[in-house]
């Protein structure tokens, strides 16, 4: 389970909005100060995310406006969900263009129009493939952040 400290901003029913603040691991780097990413993260600064998590125990004694809480997303699901983020369209991409080439030998096309328009249907058809994907784990439990337990104090 992959944690984060966050603040909760609000409640709603069986959820709370919470917001992190992303941190940068730069500062103990050794490589800090001739780092460009270092220096990109103190030009950018830190940034809050607010982020709607469920709250396990919301009806009894669960987190409140003003609390600051653990909160946990499972490795699987931030790992299935990068994959369907980054890997999905890019294959959809590269399947196109290989059918397009394919056909486009076959075919005797000359130019590449034939892989290029293959290969941008082959995106947005990823795309499309990942608007569904994110409707459908929208509402599962497995793919939510989870307040896993209130800071004291």
């Amino acid at each position: 389970m992959i944690e984060e400290f966050a603040q909760v901003v609000a409640t709603e029913g069986e959820f709370v909005w919470v917001e992190t603040q992303r941190q940068s691991t730069c500062g103990g780097c050794a490589a800090n100060q001739a780092c460009g990413t270092a220096t990109l993260a103190k030009v950018l600064g830190t940034r809050r995310t607010r982020v709607r998590a469920l709250n396990p125990a919301w009806n009894h004694d669960g987190a409140q406006v003003g609390d600051t809480v653990v909160i946990g997303l499972d490795e699987t699901a931030l790992i299935r969900g990068s994959l369907a983020v980054y890997a999905m369209p890019l294959l959809t991409l590269f399947a196109g263009g290989i059918v397009g080439a394919l056909l486009s030998d076959r075919w005797a096309v000359g130019g590449e129009t034939l892989t290029l328009g293959l290969g941008v249907v082959g995106l947005i058809a990823g795309l499309l493939w990942l608007k569904g994907f994110s409707r459908r784990i929208r509402d599962d439990s497995r793919y939510q952040p989870v307040v896993l337990r209130r800071v004291p104090g």
